[in-house]
């Protein structure tokens, strides 16, 4: 999915309003993931999932973390992520279809905290980024 240069500029433009609340976003997305779709915990059976959980706000810190610098890297997403995708791919080995499912978790924790944020045309944009960020993740899979 190609990202248009108003997609970039609206994915900046998010990341730069939700800032420094990125992290406790990414935590709740991953609550909200594990909770909305039971099948992902599979991954993480050594974690405490409790509501809260300092793992989870943890992991949720690295995929905010991780979603930042393909923000910050938004002309080359594949680049930024390379590392991450090896890890997932290779040694991992997650179901390539829970990245989509964290996408559309982390639209919906952004959409929660920041409602006026989310025009039509953001949403949109977030949603191609979040969708070029799993596919670049999953890329290594093949």
């Amino acid at each position: 999915m190609v990202l248009s240069a108003t997609d970039k500029s609206n994915v900046k433009a998010v990341f730069a309003k939700i800032g420094g609340t990125a992290d406790a976003l990414g935590g709740e997305a991953l609550e909200r993931l594990f909770v909305a779709h039971p099948t992902t915990k599979t991954y993480f059976s050594h974690f405490d999932l409790s509501h809260g959980s300092a793992q989870v706000k943890g992991h949720g810190k690295k995929v905010a973390a991780a979603l930042v610098e393909a923000a910050n890297n938004i002309d080359d997403i594949a680049g930024a992520l390379s590392k991450l995708s090896d890890l997932h791919a290779q040694k991992l080995r997650v179901d390539p279809v829970n990245f989509k499912l964290l996408g559309h978790c982390f639209l919906v924790v952004v959409a929660i905290h920041h409602p006026g944020l989310l025009t039509p045309e953001v949403h949109a944009s977030l949603d191609k980024f979040l969708c070029t960020v799993g596919t670049v993740l999953t890329a290594k899979y093949r």
